[in-house]
């Protein structure tokens, strides 16, 4: 079970229709099938979009995309006039988004969580700001950038997490760094304002492409090896995404971004 698909659907759905492309007479249909089922799921613990092994858990990034699909919905009535009972979803957003802050946030290391009571980091939570649950300066979104660079980092280059014990996720007790992960990274240094820092990072990951200009699911900073999948679109769109946006041309808009400073 996967939470955070539901709220990738509907997002990648709402992008499509502020992009003006053309929709059939039942996608918003469709959309509100998949928001109903969201409501009634969202609560519920899952895997993860890691496919994490063991106990489902409350993990935080798949209660920020549940919310970023509500919140979706809402700017749907809102902004482009479609039926639905807005004021319920409204609800149900602003509900998952105090349940995230009380629940997935560390206030001693000043940084959200993988997972509600867990101390386990997560580089989804490099999403945060993004999908717009908080906005890039806050100064939790701040927090959070540090601590992955702290915990999650080798050699520079980040890990998808660290399993609380060798072999229970499915693991080996290590992995390599994963470079969609590190991609992330970029995007979000780049939107705390360490501009320079980001662009470092994107030229190391420019540099670990092969005589093709392609890159693996993973890489392993101590043997300069490439791991896992190969060649990799997960990480090849994480470098486009990462290129648009340093170089300013970005798919979230100059609304998406005001937006996300009204977040509390």
């Amino acid at each position: 079970m996967q939470l955070d698909v539901w709220g990738e659907v509907l997002e990648s759905l709402h992008l499509a229709r502020e992009s003006g492309i053309a929709a059939t007479d039942t996608a918003w249909d469709l959309q509100r099938a998949l928001l109903d089922h969201l409501e009634g799921s969202w609560s519920r613990p899952d895997n993860s979009l890691w496919e994490v092994r063991g106990p489902r858990r409350h993990f935080v990034h798949s209660k920020v995309l549940a919310w970023t699909g509500f919140d979706c919905a809402v700017r749907a009535v809102e902004q482009h006039g479609m039926d639905g009972p807005a004021d319920r979803w409204r609800g149900v957003r602003d509900a998952i988004h105090a349940e995230v802050c009380a629940k997935g946030f560390d206030t001693g290391r000043n940084t959200f969580t993988q997972a509600y009571g867990s101390a386990q980091l997560d580089a989804a939570l490099l999403l945060i700001p993004r999908v717009g649950f908080l906005p890039a300066a806050d100064p939790r979104v701040v927090g959070t950038v540090e601590a992955v660079q702290r915990e999650l980092c080798e050699d520079g280059f980040v890990l998808r997490y660290r399993p609380e014990e060798e072999g229970v996720d499915g693991l080996p007790g290590t992995e390599g760094a994963f470079l969609a992960c590190s991609f992330w990274l970029v995007d979000a240094l780049a939107g705390i304002g360490r501009q320079s820092e980001a662009e470092r990072l994107f030229q190391r990951l420019l540099d670990l492409r092969n005589d093709v200009g392609l890159l693996a699911e993973e890489y392993d900073p101590s043997t300069g090896r490439h791991l896992g999948n190969t060649p990799q679109a997960f990480s090849m769109v994480g470098l486009v995404n990462s290129a648009r946006r340093l170089s300013g041309t970005s798919t979230r808009t100059s609304a998406d971004a005001g937006r996300q400073h009204t977040r509390r």
